[in-house]
């Protein structure tokens, strides 16, 4: 080696500056740690192994007692400088502190990382989505006249290594994992390699713990129509109902990010039930109302009749007893002159005729009474009726029509 040891770990170690040096580069998936929604990070475990070679180091191994390779510290040898443009963090685990050198000059690294980078997240189809993330190698400064980069295998044995050497996938389901290699542009001076991690969220969990207690709920929703309509706690149980999905619905924004430019099925689920909760509350207070105009128009009712009773019984007491027809062998007219007998049996007939007119008055108001409220008792109690029943029909056809829109579009990512 040179004596300049950091003259020597600065430059590359190639004979000819015109050539590139050429890095193969063999990446492996070890585990998917996470995948945080809300901050569109992916948190991964990589196997990364690069390989160049350096010019200045070769040997025979006949004349160093057969040794092929051996071991040094990293520090004393070049590295490309390699990363990733989607990291957000670094990484915090120590990196191997040793290279791995061959008798023909080639070097070898390997390294073991927690990569946190940034993924686009979309999550339309939630929990039922497939996501893909993009990890882009790169050279810090090297351009493609200094550094070449390529993949050491192809993508075919580059997804088995990842099968075989994968130990950890959690929530995640690994699927495929593929590269492709993009030459220089107007703004990128070197050569990358972009790896795409393709996965499958493993939505057991959600279904237990969100979709099926939302679907539990809009069942109970149906079937408080059979709660009878009088009932003073159908109203709460419809309102608590709401409530809890509203609960639902703050814990599913936790979870989801806010920069999707598409609305969740997820969501559009949740809303649509608790839009259909919110009619089958507003149909319940509308019929509770009608009942109740029917109960107080029966009250009224049934005060103006005892009112008109009230009425009638007074009128009689008031009429004098010369109202009342009295048979004439009853009455003693012989101590009456003449005149006064005429005058008696005249103002007789008149009362007479008076209260006859008065009866019939009363009777006629009492008929008309009664009509009116045999027309009007238990009208409002019917027409409450005859809306709850249709409200009902069209509320189970669109709940099962909304969901199977909703389940159709989730089936094909499932």
């Amino acid at each position: 080696m040179r004596k300049d040891n950091e003259l020597y770990t600065a430059t590359r170690p190639v004979l000819d500056h015109t050539t590139p040096t050429v890095v193969e580069l063999d990446v492996a998936l070890n585990a998917i740690l996470d995948v945080v929604e809300k901050d569109l990070k992916l948190i991964s475990y990589l196997w990364i192994e690069m390989k160049w070679k350096d010019e200045f180091i070769s040997w025979d191994p006949s004349q160093f007692c057969g040794i092929q390779h051996f071991s040094a510290p990293s520090d004393y040898l070049w590295k490309p400088d390699i990363n990733i443009d989607e990291r957000l963090e670094k990484d915090v685990s120590a990196l191997n502190p040793y290279v791995h050198i061959r008798h023909d000059g080639t070097v070898y690294v390997q390294n073991d990382e927690v990569v946190v980078s940034s993924c686009r997240i979309n999550v339309y189809k939630f929990p039922f989505d497939t996501q893909s993330c993009n990890l882009t190698f790169a050279s810090g400064i090297y351009s493609t006249k200094e550094l070449e980069l390529n993949a050491a295998f192809n993508t075919s044995f580059t997804r088995f290594l990842t099968t075989r050497v994968m130990w950890g996938e959690h929530e995640w389901e690994f699927d495929n994992i593929a590269y492709v290699k993009l030459n220089e542009t107007e703004y990128k001076l070197q050569h990358r390699i972009v790896y795409t991690i393709t996965m499958k969220r493993k939505a057991v969990l959600y279904i237990v713990n969100f979709l099926l207690p939302v679907l539990f709920f809009l069942c109970l929703d149906m079937a408080s129509f059979l709660i009878p309509d009088r009932s003073e706690e159908k109203l709460s149980f419809k309102i608590t109902l709401m409530l809890t999905v509203t609960v639902l619905q703050l814990i599913l924004n936790d979870i989801l990010p806010t920069t999707s430019n598409r609305m969740p099925i997820i969501a559009m689920y949740c809303m649509g039930s608790f839009a259909l909760m919110l009619l089958s509350l507003l149909e319940t207070v509308v019929v509770t109302y009608l009942l109740d105009k029917d109960s107080q128009k029966t009250e009224t009712d049934k005060d103006h009749n005892e009112k008109e009773d009230e009425t009638k019984e007074k009128r009689c007491q008031w009429c004098p007893p010369c109202f009342y027809n009295v048979p004439d062998g009853d009455k003693d007219t012989t101590h009456q002159p003449q005149s006064a007998a005429e005058e008696d049996s005249d103002l007789k007939r008149e009362s007479h005729g008076f209260q006859v007119i008065l009866d019939e008055l009363i009777l006629r108001s009492f008929l008309k009474s009664k009509e009116d409220g045999g027309r009007h008792a238990g009208y409002w109690t019917r027409m409450a009726t005859r809306i709850n029943q249709a409200f009902s029909i069209l509320y189970v056809t669109t709940v099962i029509v909304f969901l199977i829109v909703i389940f159709n579009e989730w089936s094909p990512e499932y």
